[in-house]
């Protein structure tokens, strides 16, 4: 219950995110298509001087980019920095460590000296090759920003004249990267959604493989049990007519016990096709009761005195 309850659950979320995708894409596509369509009729307005001044545009992005890409080569300066000092101290307190005793060496803090000792080299050469990569990066963007700057002063009259352009374009970007970012948010959730619908079926599925199991196992040992399984093994060969009464009430099964066989038994039986001849006459004998098989043998014992013997096997 539990897990088509999971099952249920995910179903719902798949269908109410996925509608709010498929509206979400349907906003983005609109807005898209309107952007477009103004950003043509601006373009229509001004005239060429928008294609003049996209190097002085595109400059400015490439020296956003460039910047953003200083920054992170310094945060990863920094953090090789701070680790390269960290190895040193640690090296520093396993020298302590192993000076200390000057008599013996602890192998304990040889181990730590060493493992410090290898910190600190490989910290070197990441603060290295962060100190590099910075350097790379920041002589890049101060060659944008020179670009920038002289494409400002040779295409300033350019630049103006396209500037309403531009800004609507700006405008557009931003509403569509927010657009983006709601479409990319649903299609994750949809994502998380089918995978828990996927959990809760296979779930579902080792749940009725392991019910189909129990069920198949359980009707094989009911077959495996014959008709006559309640009756004791040392009964079969039981003699019935021997002189001086048997008590054959108390060799066969009660009524009771043969009532409690269950109906998949006994629809389990019936496709069986056994030999009934041996059971020819047992009825007459088995509903007799002890008293009236005394009284029958008491009167053949005075008729005939001969003991018959009759084997009855079950």
């Amino acid at each position: 219950q539990e897990e088509l309850e999971h099952l249920n659950q995910a179903n719902e979320e798949i269908n109410r995110v996925e509608l709010q995708l498929d509206e979400a894409r349907t906003a983005y596509r609109r807005i898209l298509s309107e952007s477009a369509r103004k950003l043509n009729t601006q373009g229509s307005q001004l005239g060429n001087c928008i294609e003049k001044a996209r190097p002085y545009y595109e400059a400015r992005r490439l020296a956003k980019e460039a910047q953003q890409e200083t920054q992170k080569a310094a945060l990863r300066y920094e953090r090789a920095v701070s680790m390269h000092n960290a190895a040193r101290e640690m090296v520093f307190v396993a020298e302590q460590g192993v000076m200390a005793d000057k008599n013996r060496l602890d192998p304990t803090w040889q181990e730590m000296l060493n493992h410090a000792t290898c910190k600190v080299n490989e910290a070197e050469e990441e603060r290295l090759r962060s100190e590099r990569e910075h350097q790379r990066v920041t002589q890049l963007c101060q060659q944008a920003e020179a670009k920038v700057q002289a494409l400002q002063k040779s295409l300033k009259r350019v630049i103006v004249k396209s500037k309403p352009y531009f800004e609507l374009k700006a405008q557009f970007n931003q509403i569509l990267e927010e657009h983006k970012a709601k479409v990319t948010a649903l299609e994750r959730l949809v994502s998380q959604a089918k995978t828990r619908y996927s959990v809760a079926l296979r779930n579902l599925e080792q749940i009725s493989e392991q019910i189909h199991a129990r069920r198949l196992q359980r009707l094989i040992v009911r077959r495996a049990s014959p008709v006559g399984a309640e009756a004791s093994p040392q009964h079969a060969g039981t003699e019935v007519g021997v002189t001086g009464g048997t008590h054959l009430g108390a060799e066969c099964p009660p009524a009771d016990t043969l009532s409690v066989l269950s109906l998949q038994t006994i629809a389990s039986d019936l496709q069986k096709f056994d030999s009934v001849e041996h059971l020819l006459g047992l009825s007459d004998a088995t509903s007799l009761n002890s008293d009236e098989l005394e009284e029958r043998e008491q009167r053949r014992g005075g008729q005939g005195h001969f003991k018959h013997h009759r084997s009855i096997s079950l």
